[in-house]
């Protein structure tokens, strides 16, 4: 435990504990008042923690700027002249940077496994992608990072896109040569914006890879909730206004952001960035062993398990804190492993037919991973069945037909029909499964046999399908 106290360094987290902990008297919301207790015990453990921005962290008239203090430390952090705190998450933070974004009907250059809530920011800035394939490891079937060669091809066929859009690192952790891809999107004056919701924790160690920022990209949005210390809904996003309007930044993130946000999320960005400024090298350090010895102990005692590492994406190209589980050599039900451990009170991050994903974060310890292993391992030696060749996750291997730009379809007049008849049609909704939140289906894009018998596959493995309409998937939502 560090002795000096992580207040001393996080202007929010110091306020959010004072309020917290001083007599008041308020007559303005939350309701609560943070009293819940006086109610009910159970309640007050809800609610007591809650303090607003407004009337909390700050005065109601934000007179002492509290919250422009923390994001002005955070931008001289991440090296950017423009940094805003979200209590929306990263699918704020996202839509805010494409509301900044060039004209309605203007192209963007983006990589199709981008996370559904920068599509839905297409849709409310009227953007119209093209997309860039997402390519796939032939040793894993992992998707890898986006290819400077298919951003070349894009940026000369499309002299006008006003931005490329990428997700760094992707969903498991792989990345593209970040800095190659930005010096050459700069030549054509193109800005680089990235969804770095899963890297957050980037830049705090010399082993891991640097942040979008200092990769050269022009904005960037980061979850501290994910790997770091953040509330949930806790996002930062950051930029550079050489090529973005400052102004068009603004607006866009006040456009999409509450206006009543939580104090108590705001001020867990704060701490995360201070976490990170001070101790970053030291927690990382033994996230790291961590992550390495849950790998050696895995290859070790299960043969056969394929347990992908730095070497498997080449150096600078993975982020090594992930800690992936490939199940297919040993012919088990990803689904299954992942039940079995549900049953014994521990939840993983991701698990599919073919991967499983536990996150390891600052806050492990030897025996929060050995638990895990000791729960994992005998069932893995017990679980093994037939061995299977790798069939790509579908949330990777989509390669969207675009009939429609998505805000086209998403306020064009639709019908539902049964899956089967939605064939050929142009979807009117967004299908994912999730996680990850990848798009299979988008607004715009037309429906084919092989997206909708992937979709029925997916759904009958046990993995989730979010956000269709109906999402046992008997019938689809199509433009009319």
């Amino acid at each position: 435990m560090n002795e000096k106290p992580l207040r001393n360094d996080a202007t929010l987290l110091d306020i959010f504990l004072r309020v917290r902990d001083e007599p008041r008297n308020d007559f303005i919301i939350p309701g609560h008042k943070r009293q819940g207790h006086l109610l009910d015990e159970g309640l007050g453990r809800l609610v007591d923690g809650d303090v607003p921005l407004y009337g909390g962290l700050d005065s109601i008239k934000q007179t002492d700027n509290a919250l422009r203090h923390a994001e002005s430390r955070a931008a001289t952090f991440y090296d950017a002249d423009w940094c805003r705190f979200s209590s929306g998450g990263s699918t704020h933070t996202n839509q805010a940077l494409a509301l900044a974004l060039g004209q309605p009907g203007d192209v963007v250059i983006a990589s199709r496994s981008l996370h559904r809530s920068m599509l839905l920011g297409f849709v409310l800035a009227d953007l119209r992608p093209v997309w860039l394939p997402t390519h796939i490891d032939d040793h894993c079937g992992l998707p890898r990072g986006t290819s400077i060669d298919d951003v070349a091809t894009a940026l000369a066929s499309y002299p006008g896109a006003v931005a490329l859009v990428l997700t760094e690192p992707g969903y498991v952790g792989t990345m593209s040569d970040l800095q190659a891809i930005c010096e050459l999107t700069h030549q054509y004056g193109v800005p680089v914006l990235v969804d770095q919701a899963w890297g957050a924790h980037f830049g705090a160690h010399p082993e891991l890879p640097r942040h979008a920022l200092a990769n050269g990209a022009d904005a960037m949005v980061t979850s501290t909730h994910k790997l770091l210390v953040g509330y949930s809904q806790a996002s930062v996003a950051a930029a550079r206004t050489q090529r973005l309007d400052r102004d068009r930044l603004d607006r866009g993130f006040e456009a999409t952001q509450t206006t009543s946000p939580a104090g108590t999320i705001l001020a867990s960005s704060d701490a995360s960035r201070a976490l990170m400024e001070t101790r970053g090298a030291e927690l990382f350090d033994r996230v790291l062993a961590l992550v390495r010895s849950a790998r050696r102990r895995l290859r070790e005692e299960v043969p056969g398990l394929l347990v992908p590492d730095e070497e498997t994406f080449g150096s600078g190209r993975f982020d090594p804190t992930r800690l992936i589980i490939q199940l297919v050599p040993l012919g088990i039900d990803g689904i299954e492993v992942e039940r079995h451990l549900s049953q014994n009170g521990i939840s993983l991050e991701f698990a599919d037919r073919d991967t499983l994903m536990p996150l390891i974060t600052v806050v492990d310890t030897e025996e929060s991973v050995s638990s895990l292993l000791d729960q994992l391992i005998p069932f893995l030696l017990d679980a093994r069945g037939e061995i299977r060749e790798f069939s790509t996750a579908l949330s990777w291997r989509v390669q969207p037909v675009q009939a429609l730009s998505p805000r086209e379809a998403f306020f064009a007049r639709h019908e539902r029909v049964e899956s089967s008849m939605a064939i050929g049609r142009v979807s009117a909704e967004l299908v994912a499964p999730y996680p990850p939140g990848v798009p299979v289906l988008a607004p715009g894009e037309v429906v084919t046999r092989e997206l909708v018998e992937g979709l029925l596959e997916v759904a009958r493995s046990g993995v989730r399908i979010a956000y269709a309409a109906d999402p046992s998937l008997t019938t689809l939502e199509v433009v009319a």
